[in-house]
């Protein structure tokens, strides 16, 4: 599907590429607004937690998975690899610190969701001193990537009051409280369609699917635009890639974690974030294995894995203190920069996240 879209983009030429471009910015932003509210009315209808849900719809990266399959199948295990934890910096130190930045936000999150977080990382330490990636190594990963995901899912499932419950969203769901949406969520015009029927949790949560569809679908006009755009204008790939392109790949992740937040709704910012970043380090990296075996670079055991090391511990101790501040943002983001400057200059190049 996506080689046929950037067959269609490149025949319109620049002018179409760019409009292209503009209709999946518009695209994106539109389906992620409804995806916020579908789920926050799925939540409360089916009475379960709205940081579950997050996890499930938006840690899931649908199009990392599909270009890291294309990747190994055409021998470049190590693009792939270098695009997995690119993607993992990426989430922290572009979308978390913008989140941060913009609208500083409490976060409620239990310690073992923090230490699951912090860790993460780590399971990938001994896959990659063992120097050589196999099937089997890429059936391991996916399976502590289940057992991740499916560890918080139980947790939430068996909890009496969901995460964030200090959020006025997080009140509504207690056992014992009203179903109220807050003031930002009062009135979609859906509302009318879906009103009280008995399965209304069930089909928001269908909704909620369709909006995602168009999430995937408006990332991907958003890569064949930004390709063709490169290829029509000449520009230099290492600095379009480092500098537009690193905007447009990440601008999906940008907008699940920023506009929730800024809509009162951090459940689900969160959750994208932490669940992008477990899938990025356990299923990801496991996708690539199934393919083909991948040979570790020094560069990745010496410094990309280190750094996603200590920007993910880093990121989880400021989720741990309860409210991640505006100065958390700019420093996560710093980081993130001084990394891209290290790994030109002296590795010459750097994964790129999205």
């Amino acid at each position: 599907m996506e080689g046929a879209i950037e067959g269609f983009v490149d025949a319109q030429g620049i002018v179409g590429a760019i409009l292209v471009l503009a209709a999946g910015g518009i695209v994106l932003t539109f389906c992620v607004e409804k995806l916020i509210s579908y789920l926050t009315r799925a939540a409360l209808g089916l009475r379960i937690s709205l940081f579950a849900l997050a996890i499930l719809f938006t840690g899931f990266e649908f199009d990392d998975t599909i270009l890291a399959l294309v990747l190994s199948a055409g021998d470049l295990e190590s693009a792939a690899l270098g695009t997995a934890l690119g993607t993992g910096l990426a989430i922290i130190g572009v979308t978390l610190a913008l989140a941060a930045i913009i609208k500083p936000f409490p976060v409620d999150l239990p310690v073992d969701y923090v230490a699951l977080f912090a860790l993460a990382p780590l399971l990938l330490l001994p896959f990659v001193l063992v120097g050589t990636l196999t099937f089997v190594h890429g059936v391991l990963l996916l399976g502590a990537f289940v057992l991740l995901f499916g560890y918080i899912i139980v947790r939430e499932y068996q909890r009496d009051r969901p995460v964030f419950r200090d959020t006025e969203l997080g009140e509504g769901l207690q056992a014992d409280g009203g179903i109220a949406l807050p003031t930002e969520f009062s009135e979609i015009s859906e509302d009318g369609f879906v009103g009280d029927r008995s399965a209304a949790g069930w089909i928001w949560l269908s909704l909620a699917v369709l909006a995602l569809a168009g999430i995937v679908l408006a990332s991907m006009l958003l890569e064949a635009g930004s390709e063709v755009v490169v290829d029509g204008l000449g520009i230099e790939e290492t600095v379009f890639g480092a500098t537009v392109l690193t905007v447009i790949l990440t601008f999906e992740d940008v907008m699940l974690t920023v506009e929730p937040v800024r809509r009162g709704v951090p459940e689900i910012g969160v959750g994208n974030v932490i669940g992008s970043v477990l899938f990025s380090v356990t299923g990801n990296v496991g996708v690539i294995m199934l393919l083909s075996d991948l040979e570790i670079s020094r560069a990745v055991l010496t410094f990309h894995l280190p750094t996603v090391i200590v920007v993910t511990a880093l990121a989880a101790y400021f989720l741990s203190r309860g409210t991640l501040e505006r100065w958390h943002g700019y420093l996560l983001a710093g980081l993130y920069v001084v990394y891209w400057l290290v790994a030109i200059v002296v590795f010459g190049g750097v994964p790129i996240g999205g």
